[in-house]
Parts: C-alpha cells; structure tokens; sequence
C-alpha cells in the first residue's frame, strides 16, 4: 500500500475506533469495533505484522497489571469498602456541602491513587451520588469532583491509571522514584482544583439542606472491612518491594486480586464467571487493538509531524510546552491514544519529559468530555443512577457545564503541577 493511502486509512480507522468507543450505541463494548479495525489494519498492510506483535508484548505486561487491579477494586467493593466510605463521608459532612465537597475529595484522591480511577468513577461516584441524595444537598459539585479527579488524582503511582503504566514503562523509574516524584504535583494538581471548585459551586455549597433533620447517618454505621484494607495496604507494600528487588508489580496486584478473590468464592460472593468479568476483558481487548491502531498512525506520519513540534530540553518551558502538547492531544483523540503515541517519542528526552506527558493526559481531559474514556463512563453512570430516581435539582450534569469548569480547573491545576514536578526533578533528581 503507497504511503497517502496508508496514512489515510490508518487516521480513518483511529476515528472509527474512537468515535464507536465514545458513543457506544447499544452499550456495545469498546472492542467491538477496536478488534476488526486492529485486524484490517494488519490485514492491508498499514502496519506490518511485526510492528503489531511487538506493540502487543509491549502491552501486554500492562493490560495483565490492569486487570488485576480491576479485580482488586471490585472485590474491595463486595467487601463493603466503598459503602463504609459513603457512611464516612455522611457523619463526617454532617450535612453542611461544603464538609461533604472536602471528604469526596479525600476519599476520590486515595481511592484513585491506590485501586485506580476506574474504581472512582464505577464505584464511589454511585455511593457519592446516594450520599448526597440522602443528606439532600445538591450533588453536582461531588459528582463532578468524582469525574475531576479519577483523572487529577491518578497521578500519584504507576497503579492510578493505564496512562501511568505506560508512563512508568517507558521512563525506567522505579515505583518508589515514580511516586518521590509525582507526590508534589498529585498534591498540587488536587489542591488547585479544590479552590476551583469552591469558588465555582459557591452557591451549591452555601445552600441549605432542605430538611435541617436531613438523614446522615440514619442507619447503623456498615463495618469498616479490614480484611479488604489489609490486602490493599500489603499490595501496595508488594509494589515497593517488587520494584526494589526487580520484579514486575503485576505480581503484586495479581496477588492481591487473587487473595481477595479467593475469599469470595470460598465464601461464595461470587463465582469464576464473576472473577472473569471483573477482569473486564472485553475492555482489556480493546487497550491492546486500540495500540495497535494507534502504532499504524504513528508509522505512517504521526511521530513524523510531532517531532517537528516537541521541544527539546529539560527546563520548565520545556516542561510546560510539552505539557500543553499532551493535553490538547489528548482533547483531540482521547488521552490513552495520546500517549501511546507520544510517549516513544518523549522516552528518549528523559524521565522528565515522560511525567511532563503524563501531567498533560491525566489533568488535560477534565476539560472535555472526550478527554478520557473514565469521563465518558462516569458520565453514562451519572446519567443511569439518576434515571427514575428523585433529583434535588442540582444533580443534572452538561456538556456546558462539564466544559465551563474544565476551562478554569486544567490550566489552574496543569501550570502549578508541572511546575510542582520541576521542583521534585531538581530536588530529587530524574
């Protein structure tokens, strides 16, 4: 096939794939479309079947780290963990929403950071949702905060997002160095959109509840699972010691999906079917096609046309410039494509440049809709947990409105926190 033409069609198949994962008509999975265009990808020639493999493998290690904690977070769910959070943030907020826009906050941000965002967008925005509802104040500004930072707060290690593990593949860091350096700018990044939004939901926070004897904690307090915090807290002990010693942290995440696991299917909450679409394998099938699509883009003129706009060197300009990069890139073609395709090209300038890129995919799609497929998903959730159900007129969420605070919250989080990683290369060193 001559080049216009693979360039072509190597751009018609990424749209395609995108387009079908954004809207998903029918709730047909992603994959549905990523497989076949992966295989006529391979089949015409646009890509060679050597450079297909070989994004596979490269995949692969971070596709099986990605289902194991998928799993992980979903059984930290049949534990009760998510539940306990909701009671917490009920008796903590005290009905007042400005108490209760500071405890979703700091549940999102962890729950992010350590069972990843996929676990704060499926699984605490419902329980963020109910609690809201049940205290009557309007939900809007903590269901947004719960789409903000599945993105924001995934920052902090190489386990919070899909995005790191790529990130953290392509740098050489090791976990303990990944985490050093992207503390400050986790920090930064979620304080920076915690001003935004107290002064973009003033009037939400400062509105009364309806009923000055709203429910907050009605109901005995659900107990708090420790055996489900154990086996995270020992996990992420795992990830340290396997990064120390050389050993892929899957092992880690896969010990601790399979302990969790193991506890439900002996106490049957739950069978291996469970296990298996816990793993979401339909989704894990698209990450792989959607790389393989993406390298066809990449092949055939892409890397070309970027590398002629990527700054070079390693200063705070350079930082911010390739920031920016990364998040307008990943408005226009979603995050994840984004950096698969821009992290090859950066891995040669240095670990910098690598979280520099990743500071720009994780902070940049809370502008648009389309920014990250955690967005699109929360929205669908948002949108079905509100169906049939009694609204407080506050709880409706819009592209409008959705765009209106990206536009204050990505540039105020994303210029500190790259200036923030400046900071943690200087004083800790790439």
């Amino acid at each position: 096939m001559n080049a216009p033409l693979a360039e072509s069609l190597s751009v018609v198949l990424l749209v395609a794939t995108l387009v079908w994962a954004v809207l998903r008509p029918g709730g047909w999975p992603e994959a549905v479309v990523a497989v076949p265009a992966a295989a006529v990808a391979v089949a015409t020639g646009v890509i060679s079947p050597e450079h297909a493999l070989a994004e596979a493998e490269r995949l692969g290690p971070v596709v099986g780290f990605l289902a194991a904690v998928l799993v992980l977070a979903h059984f930290c769910d049949v534990e009760g963990l998510f539940t306990a959070c909701g009671a917490w943030m009920a008796r903590w907020a005290g009905g007042r929403p400005g108490r209760l826009l500071t405890a979703v906050f700091v549940l999102a941000s962890v729950i992010t950071a350590v069972l990843s965002l996929d676990a704060t967008v499926v699984l605490l925005t419902p329980v963020v949702l109910a609690t809201a509802t049940r205290m009557g104040v309007r939900s809007r500004p903590h269901l947004y905060a719960c789409a903000h930072l599945s993105n924001t707060a995934s920052l902090l290690l190489p386990v919070s997002n899909l995005t790191n593990l790529l990130a953290f593949t392509a740098s050489g860091l090791s976990f303990t160095r990944f985490a050093a350096l992207m503390t400050l700018p986790w920090l930064v990044a979620i304080g920076a959109e915690y001003l935004v939004f107290r002064r973009f939901f003033a009037d939400d926070l400062a509105a009364p509840p309806p009923s000055p004897e709203a429910d907050t904690d009605a109901a005995e307090p659900p107990r708090l699972p420790l055996f489900a915090l154990v086996t995270v807290a020992c996990t992420l002990a795992g990830f340290v010691v396997a990064s120390a010693i050389g050993v892929d942290p899957a092992w880690a995440a896969s010990a601790g999906a399979l302990v969790l696991a193991v506890r439900a299917l002996v106490r049957r909450g739950a069978t291996p079917l469970t296990v298996v679409r816990a793993a979401s394998p339909a989704f894990l099938a698209f990450v792989l096609a959607l790389g393989v699509v993406v390298r066809a883009v990449v092949d055939n003129g892409l890397a070309d046309a970027l590398r002629h706009v990527l700054p070079g060197g390693s200063g705070l300009v350079a930082l911010l410039a390739l920031a920016a990069l990364a998040a307008v890139l990943a408005n226009l073609i979603n995050n994840l494509p984004a950096v698969l395709v821009l992290l090859p090209l950066t891995a040669p300038l240095g670990p910098g440049a690598v979280l520099a890129v990743l500071l720009g995919v994780n902070i940049g799609p809370n502008l648009t809709y389309a920014g990250s497929l955690a967005t699109l998903l929360w929205r669908r959730i948002v949108q079905r947990q509100e169906e049939g159900a009694d609204g407080d007129g506050g709880a409706a969420v819009g592209f409008g409105e959705f765009t209106r605070l990206g536009m204050l919250a990505v540039p105020a989080a994303l210029v500190p926190a790259v200036a923030a990683l400046w900071v943690s290369l200087q004083a800790v060193g790439p």
